[in-house]
């Protein structure tokens, strides 16, 4: 299960019966165009007003009412017109980076043009007081373009515009851009207040063609250049060398790709705000109905996403009368269970969703043999490799530091020497209630948190032979967040930390149902989960929306991943479930390392693949929820920890006990900075990692040797 290894270039069609498709093809698009004409004339006709399908008529005939211009002219058509152009252009850049990354998982958010539309907003707000919608749109679209272009940069800078490095760059750049944008709002309740209403994404502010009329020349630049670079990039999907054979530069190529999608989706957020996920699904619905063709693709995609957005915005008016419901939510409702359905059906090979063979571990350079001690006690033996075994003691004594310099780091004079005594109980009486009361608490909090997230995500990461591979991607970390909110919702309080737990194994619970188990659907079981984290990442969004200023900004920064207020209390559930699980994947460890070769070869070595799997899946999806349950969703530690602990101990073994260990350091040394960094304001640990989360993913994964370690 590879999340950036591209699909393979097998465009033959699939179909046994050649000379139907021709007949088929123009009918299905005839029969979208009619579905979409259709919604739009839905759009039209449907409203808060009274004016209904004949008030329409009369509009189009010529009427010269006041009230059918005000309603119809200056409202109702303007807000069509922009749904259309708006899911066009997502659909349209959809398709296109699918087409481009040879990834049929690949949507618009990869170049990091939502995160950097996000972070224009917010500045815009926080800094300028931007308020009107015409300086979102102008923040947004300035924000989203700088954020591609810098993407592009680092891509080319690094070794040439590659799928691969493109994907790296935008999303390392995305999550930077993403814990930015964090940064600002959990510090300014204005612009958190514009914030949490502009992410839903809404058509609901479109009055007059004016902010259309700003962006639409930039719209028609960008699917111009979608129509004239087909032909080059279907040449691309036949591999660089005969691309260039055939007279085509792939560099050149890919920056214009990236040059189209970043004008289509730097407009449609900023007329819009962020729609996921309709880029993803219009080019995946798109090539299951299309084929290799890829004209008929773009075609169709923007047929797709201009119903799909259109559709979504007449239900959002009418769901929830008389208010409107966030028509991004809208979307991931309509396009999660079809993406399901689609991922399902038979024609998954069509779509290059097959599962790839060959991912052995065995197929990479041997390692060199690490040398080994041995420990005898009577009859008792034990064989230790001595370079891990050192590692893990480096590493314990940096912790120990980590929680020395957390205990000091804060507003008050304590020392280093008076720090000490504290810890053990020891000196002046307030000293002992700073140290033991208040930040040992939240210590043992971070370190219980770090150390789940650290084991999951060498769990996850061994399981998928991918060391891009988190938890996150079987929706566990946004079922968790969502799980917890909505307890939050329901029982007023918060606290619940059991909520994490159980919203992380419903979701992949729902999952592994809905893909078909675990074992060989590593793709599907991908796509799923995206899913399912854009449904549960909606729901989320929608809970913090319905709520007070002042509570939503609390529970925003929680969902940031924050440990303020954490202590012993939320700390001990965690402390129980380490004590029995940290045992169990140690006892797992060495069918792990087996588990890093080809599922034939553990096999043959006794060793089930099939029930390993499924036991560390349960492990991982436990304690990441058991850490959201604690700190919220903190990104990066789950990704970095097994990276770090595989570099400093070796290839040889699965870094169990390292991952655990530099988990629980990072996050008590993000928590501590996050503390200290800003005079009088605390950054939320999850802000932290995030922010310095996206330049590691490029130190790691844009090295010389990224390509052949992933």
């Amino acid at each position: 299960m590879s999340l950036l290894q591209g699909e393979r270039a097998e465009l033959a069609d699939p179909d046994p019966s050649p000379p139907a498709r021709p007949t088929r093809v123009p009918l299905k698009s005839a029969l979208l165009l009619g579905a979409v004409l259709a919604l739009a004339a839905a759009s039209l006709c449907i409203g808060a007003g009274e004016v209904g399908a004949a008030g329409v008529l009369d509009y189009l005939g010529g009427s010269d009412s006041a009230r059918l211009h005000l309603v119809v002219g200056e409202l109702r058509l303007p807000r069509t017109a922009t749904a259309l152009l708006v899911g066009a252009a997502l659909g349209v850049a959809g398709c296109l980076l699918q087409a481009v990354t040879r990834n049929p998982l690949a949507e618009t958010g990869l170049l990091g043009v939502n995160a950097g539309a996000s972070l224009g907003v917010v500045a815009g707000i926080a800094f300028l007081g931007v308020e009107t919608g015409f300086g979102h749109l102008v923040w947004a679209f300035a924000g989203a373009v700088l954020a591609s272009g810098l993407v592009l940069l680092i891509a080319s800078s690094s070794g040439g515009s590659s799928p691969l490095r493109l994907v790296l760059a935008g999303a390392a750049l995305g999550a930077t851009f993403g814990g930015l944008t964090s940064l600002i709002v959990v510090n300014s309740a204005q612009a958190y207040d514009g914030f949490r209403q502009w992410v839903l994404g809404s058509l609901a502010g479109i009055e007059g063609f004016g902010e259309l009329g700003t962006l639409a020349p930039v719209l028609a630049i960008g699917f111009v250049v979608a129509l004239c670079v087909v032909r080059p990039l279907s040449a691309l999907a036949l591999g660089d060398d005969l691309a260039r054979g055939l007279g085509h530069r792939p560099g050149v190529v890919r920056v214009v790709v990236a040059l189209s999608v970043t004008l289509l989706t730097a407009s449609a957020v900023a007329l819009v705000g962020p729609i996921s996920f309709l880029g993803l699904l219009a080019g995946f619905v798109a090539r299951a109905l299309a084929g290799p063709r890829l004209f008929l693709q773009i075609v169709l995609a923007g047929l797709i996403g201009a119903g799909v957005l259109t559709g979504a915005d007449v239900l959002a008016r009418v769901v929830s009368k008389p208010y409107e419901a966030p028509v991004a939510v809208i979307v991931a409702l309509i396009g999660a269970p079809v993406l399901i359905g689609i991922v399902r059906s038979q024609r998954l090979g069509a779509l290059g969703m097959t599962e790839p063979e060959g991912q052995s571990a065995g197929a990479r350079k041997a390692a060199p043999s690490d040398r080994h001690v041995v420990i005898r006690r009577g009859p008792l033996s034990l064989l230790v490799a001595w370079r891990p075994a050192l590692v893990t003691l480096l590493l314990s004594a940096f912790l120990v530091a980590a929680v020395v310099l957390a205990a000091y780091a804060g507003q008050s004079d304590l020392d280093v020497p008076r720090t000490f005594r504290a810890i053990f109980g020891m000196g002046d009486h307030f000293d002992v209630l700073l140290v033991q009361k208040f930040r040992l608490g939240r210590i043992v909090a971070a370190l219980t948190a770090g150390a789940a997230l650290g084991l999951a995500g060498c769990l996850t990461q061994t399981l998928a032979r991918n060391r891009l591979a988190t938890p996150e991607l079987l929706g566990v970390n946004d079922g968790a967040t969502a799980a917890v909110l909505v307890s939050v919702a329901v029982s007023g309080s918060f606290g619940a930390w059991w909520a994490g737990p159980v919203g992380a194994l419903v979701a992949v619970l729902v999952v592994t149902l809905v893909a078909g188990g675990l074992g060989r659907h590593g793709y599907r079981v991908l796509v799923v989960g995206l899913a399912m984290s854009a449904l549960a990442s909606a729901v989320t969004q929608v809970v913090l929306a319905r709520r007070s200023l002042s509570s939503a900004s609390s529970l925003y920064t929680w969902a940031s991943g924050s440990l303020n207020g954490r202590s012993y209390d939320v700390a001990w559930p965690v402390l129980i479930g380490l004590a029995v699980l940290v045992p169990a994947a140690l006892m797992v460890a060495r069918h792990l390392d087996v588990l890093r070769f080809d599922d034939s070869t553990a096999s043959s070595l006794g060793v089930s693949p099939t029930r390993v799997r499924l036991i560390c899946m349960v492990l991982a999806v436990a304690l990441a929820g058991l850490a959201v349950g604690i700190c919220g969703p903190v990104g990066f530690v789950a990704l970095a920890s097994p990276v770090i602990a595989s570099r400093l101990a070796g290839p040889l073994k699965v870094p169990v006990l390292g991952s655990v260990l530099v988990g629980a350091t990072l996050i008590l040394l993000a928590d501590t900075l996050g503390r200290t960094v800003i005079d009088g304001v605390e950054v939320p640990v999850g802000v932290v990692t995030t922010v310095l989360g996206g330049p590691f993913l490029l130190w790691v994964l844009l090295g010389r040797s990224s390509a052949a370690r992933i």
